[in-house]
């Protein structure tokens, strides 16, 4: 069964970093592009960047300069390093495969003041 499984979140303090992953089965990680999203409750989960298996990337406009989305094509690996966090960063976040059904079980990040 494809899998996506995502780690690394946590609380961090404002201006702090952190580092997500998200490992996935290669039926639902090669030659797709992936992507991290991010939800906080009643809102509509938002695009934070992408990532095509060619190393091409894409973030908001929200996040851009801050965070940095890679991936190991030999581990089926994704990441997300986020740097100078800040409250409003502050969501679940979601590692999906773009074009497919496939969503991990998301990761909270929580941002103090």
């Amino acid at each position: 069964q494809a899998q996506l499984e995502e780690s690394g979140g946590g609380l961090v303090q404002a201006g702090g970093s952190l580092r997500l992953s998200c490992a996935a089965s290669g039926s639902i990680f090669s030659f797709y592009i992936m992507g991290w999203y991010r939800q906080t409750p009643g809102n509509q989960r938002e695009l934070v960047a992408t990532i095509a298996f060619s190393g091409s990337t894409n973030y908001a406009d929200s996040v851009k300069d801050r965070f940095t989305i890679s991936r190991d094509n030999a581990k089926n690996t994704v990441y997300l390093q986020m740097n100078s966090l800040k409250p409003e960063d502050t969501a679940v976040y979601y590692c999906h495969t773009l074009g497919t059904s496939a969503w991990g079980q998301g990761t909270q990040v929580t941002v103090s003041s």
